[in-house]
């Protein structure tokens, strides 16, 4: 990973300095919290929510690798400026940490009770929804509020895009009016073509292939619980849908050990597995013995079996998955530290039991929380903040 050093000079300030140490990163033009001593990940610390004055300081960063050749450094520039946040994939390490750390140290300012920074102030944000959501909608829509900017709701009533009106255009039109497009859709199809002809970023909220917003949010929760991402060991107990894939994307990008445990014919997609395998950042397994998957985790996490857009098959697919419910012994079989997890919402007695979401391991309203938090560093960076 490449070093990164800062250099800071005030600009102005309205308010005393405190004597606890602060720490800068690249493009945000506020004072950062106090760090945690020693809970730090690939060289990035987790900011503490402590209270401090806002200032308004000219941050230049500078980020230098020991390692890179000017073709290296070229792709390395060019997946840190891509204009949208389609695939977890699509960038490098670097940019995902830097993306990481701005939603730990705004999360930390927002908890703070900070309310002057407002890098989207006056700015528009378009939300498409062809598939309802409760948490994507709401972290959106208040995470770009707090931060200063309005969010337009389109429902799956208001664009029918594809159907009523053409991608392409839609996506023109909207990108004339708005500075930003959150799409959540079922094809992923639908997402590529609305990124290839808006003028504006664009942000993946989830297609049926991917949901890489979901997976940076769960991300910033182990790092906040285990202190890294690196060197752990998540589980994925389930069906091999849209978040296992981008949990496989995020396996060939960061270097950690990902199992998905699931029936067999219900496993992620193979050229997506192919993928992660290849990068060879991360060790990759896919079983259907979930017991066995589980010992050693870290991490144990699950999703419904029956996405939107299957319940037609759930019936089918309960009885197909019997033994794959994470329940008190399955829990027990990964051990007492095993952290639990789950994107919500939930189907609590199917896929997971009362007990397990109810226990003090479980940390999936955290998690939940952090889709606001993760989402507003992915708009920050888009918008070049």
């Amino acid at each position: 990973m490449a070093a990164i050093s800062c250099h800071c000079s005030p600009i102005a300030s309205d308010k005393v300095l405190h004597s606890s140490s602060f720490s800068f990163s690249s493009d945000l033009n506020l004072l950062r919290p106090p760090r945690l001593p020693g809970n730090k990940f690939s060289g990035i610390s987790v900011s503490s929510p402590a209270c401090f004055p806002a200032l308004r300081l000219r941050v230049s960063c500078q980020t230098s690798s020991a390692t890179s050749t000017p073709a290296s450094a070229a792709n390395v520039r060019a997946k840190s400026e891509l204009k949208d946040f389609l695939h977890i994939s699509d960038f490098d390490k670097a940019t995902i940490l830097k993306i990481l750390e701005q939603a730990v140290e705004v999360k930390a300012l927002l908890k703070s009770g900070e309310r002057t920074y407002l890098p989207f102030k006056g700015k528009t944000m378009a939300m498409i929804f062809a598939k309802p959501s409760m948490r994507t909608r709401v972290s959106f829509e208040s995470g770009f509020f707090l931060l200063g900017g309005h969010a337009i709701y389109l429902g799956p009533d208001d664009i029918q895009m594809g159907k009523r009106e053409e991608t392409r255009d839609v996506a023109r039109v909207l990108s004339r009016y708005n500075d930003i497009i959150m799409a959540r859709v079922f094809a992923h199809q639908d997402i590529l073509d609305l990124a290839k002809h808006a003028s504006v970023p664009v942000v993946n909220g989830l297609t049926d292939y991917n949901h890489p917003c979901q997976i940076m949010a769960d991300v910033l929760t182990i790092i906040e619980h285990i202190g890294q991402l690196e060197g752990t060991k998540v589980v994925y107990i389930g069906d091999g849908n849209n978040v296992v894939h981008s949990w496989l994307l995020m396996a060939s990008v960061i270097p950690f050990h990902f199992v998905c445990a699931c029936p067999k014919g219900f496993e992620p997609d193979e050229k997506t597995v192919e993928k992660a395998r290849q990068a060879g950042i991360s060790k990759i397994e896919i079983t259907n013995d979930p017991k066995e998957a589980v010992r050693g985790a870290d991490v144990v996490y699950s999703d419904v079996w029956a996405s939107m857009g299957q319940k037609e098959e759930a019936a089918h697919r309960r009885k197909v998955f019997q033994g794959f419910q994470v329940d008190g012994n399955l829990m027990k079989s990964a051990g007492s530290k095993a952290y639990f997890m789950h994107c919500l919402p939930a189907e609590r007695g199917v896929e997971v039991t009362d007990e397990v979401i109810e226990a003090p391991n479980s940390i999936v309203f955290p998690q939940a929380e952090n889709r606001m938090h993760a989402q507003n560093a992915i708009m920050l960076h888009l918008l070049g903040y």
